[in-house]
């Protein structure tokens, strides 16, 4: 027995208090079926967490609202229709549509969801394994998987609404010529973005600078038509992605080592210790645990300065961390002040020396040279 034979049979309800009961009727069940399937997908989704698997967890996480959206849409157009069928509005005609739009969005929505909570999960589960997923790829896959589910379901919505796709996928072949050239910059950005992608020379999180450009900073998201950049004073720095196929691009993150090189002078009035000086700071960096003894190391003396005799050092840390260097490099030079030191030498300084002549060829009591 349906709702409107039971409703029916109660005599006092005359036609318009009925369609209105109906009304209210399918608008409770609808709120009571979706209030179940929360309660029920957020039991279900805590005890997924438990497992192992990353795609249970995913798929429950991704379609709890898009579900809800679609219990709704469901809900309010079965009470559209049953409104419809007791007016002669010309709107209800199209609630039919309405639902099909409704549930293809719902559908899309879900999948665009599936995709980020997947692509979460696989990055958080590789975050401390071995070979840890790389966020450039795993975005560009994120990305090219929603722009195929977004077109697929503008397809499939305009196919609904009446329009030909065949007819709207041949009139872009056409006008695909002329919005290329409308549309050129945003094009090239475009392109500019995949080459990103697919030659990689950065990633996400990598220090790079451009010595073409006023370019430093560290790469915080890859767009397809930007490139967000945070500088060092943290302000944002967005370039467009086709100045990247036009310019340089140094990527300091991906140095194996960093170098130390350094000249330091000491005084003229220490050359006999020169030797001594240098064979020991050369020794000193062969024993120094954070120097790679793989790399070149160089310790010589290196030039006549004006104040100055001066060797320099020419080495490479095992550290490419920025500021573990900084500390690794403080501590060689300390320890280069204290071997010149040992040695009885002192490093030297800016200085000048005047000559003067002899006392002899003074000039006396303030005269002149004629005087």
């Amino acid at each position: 027995m349906g709702i409107n034979d039971l409703l029916s049979k109660i005599d006092f309800l005359d036609n318009d208090t009925l369609w209105v009961m109906q009304i209210f009727a399918v608008i409770f069940i609808t709120l009571l079926i979706d209030f179940i399937q929360k309660r029920a997908l957020k039991r279900l989704h805590n005890r997924l967490l438990k497992t192992a698997t990353l795609w249970d967890e995913a798929v429950i996480e991704a379609i709890r609202k898009p579900l809800s959206l679609l219990i709704w849409v469901i809900g309010i157009t079965l009470a559209a229709d049953i409104t419809g069928q007791n007016s002669e509005a010309a709107i209800f005609n199209i609630v039919s549509t309405i639902r099909t739009i409704g549930v293809i969005f719902a559908l899309t929505w879900f999948a665009l969801r599936l995709v980020n909570c997947v692509q979460k999960n696989i990055i958080a589960s590789r975050q401390n394994s071995a070979k840890p997923i790389d966020h450039t790829t795993a975005d560009a896959i994120s990305k090219l998987l929603k722009i195929s589910i977004i077109i697929t379901g503008l397809l499939i919505t305009l196919q609904t609404l009446g329009f030909s796709i065949s007819g709207l996928l041949a009139f872009g072949g056409v006008g695909g010529i002329a919005i290329g050239f409308a549309a050129k910059d945003l094009l090239a950005n475009f392109f500019g973005g995949v080459m990103i992608y697919l030659d990689r020379p950065f990633a996400v999180g990598d220090w790079i600078r451009s010595p073409d450009r006023e370019i430093e900073g560290t790469v915080e998201e890859i767009g397809w038509r930007l490139t967000r950049i945070r500088t060092f004073d943290k302000r944002p720095l967005y370039i467009p992605n086709s100045v990247f196929s036009t310019v340089s691009v140094e990527n300091p993150s991906r140095m194996t080592n960093r170098r130390i090189k350094e000249t330091i002078g000491i005084r003229y009035a220490d050359a006999n210790k020169m030797n001594d000086i240098t064979d020991a700071v050369k020794q000193m960096l062969k024993n120094h645990p954070e120097i790679d003894q793989k790399q070149t190391l160089i310790v010589n003396f290196n030039s006549f300065a004006p104040s100055s005799m001066d060797f320099f050092i020419y080495t490479f840390t095992r550290t490419t961390d920025w500021v573990r260097f900084h500390e690794i490099k403080q501590d060689v030079l300390l320890k280069i002040c204290d071997i010149i030191s040992h040695h009885g030498a002192e490093t030297a300084f800016p200085t000048t020396t005047i000559h003067l002549p002899a006392s002899s060829d003074l000039p006396k009591n303030g005269q002149g040279a004629n005087g």
